[in-house]
């Protein structure tokens, strides 16, 4: 059985990513782990620990709703839900010991201006800083553009 471990927080996003993952016959063991986003420390400040997990777990089983009638279409295919509480390499590190060998799939919807934390040790954060000084040359130079 072929063990995936994917990491998501867009169901869409998701769903693209894992689209050629689909197609294969192997039986697989889809573990999903939900990344909620991070509340601000501004609202942190007016929810109380329960309200926040409450939210965090009302949210993953949104999350999980959308996703799993596309997983669940494959055949002999399992699926485990898991909520991401902590670093994710050391969440990845656990799975890995907990399912034995198994592929780690980054399905978490990019963000601008922002970078995502890796899931694995290996993996290398990508640190764009190109990104909004990119945005702004391109935008000045359609500006340029449409005043001509």
């Amino acid at each position: 059985m072929d063990t995936l471990i994917v990491y998501l927080d867009d169901a869409n996003y998701a769903q693209q990513i894992l689209a050629p993952m689909l197609s294969s016959d192997t039986p697989t063991r889809w573990v999903l782990v939900a990344c909620a986003p991070r509340m601000s420390r501004r609202i942190g400040k007016w929810l109380s620990h329960s309200a926040r997990e409450n939210w965090r777990d009302k949210w993953c089983d949104k999350l999980f709703s959308q996703i799993t009638p596309v997983l669940s279409a494959t055949r002999s295919s399992t699926l485990e839900y898991i909520v991401a509480k902590g670093p994710l390499p050391e969440l990845t590190q656990q799975l890995r010991g907990r399912f034995g060998v198994a592929r780690v799939v980054d399905a978490r919807r990019p963000k601008f201006g922002q970078e995502l934390a890796p899931v694995t040790p290996e993996q290398r954060c990508e640190k764009t800083s190109w990104q909004v000084p990119g945005a702004v040359g391109s935008l000045s130079a359609v500006l340029v553009l449409a005043a001509e």
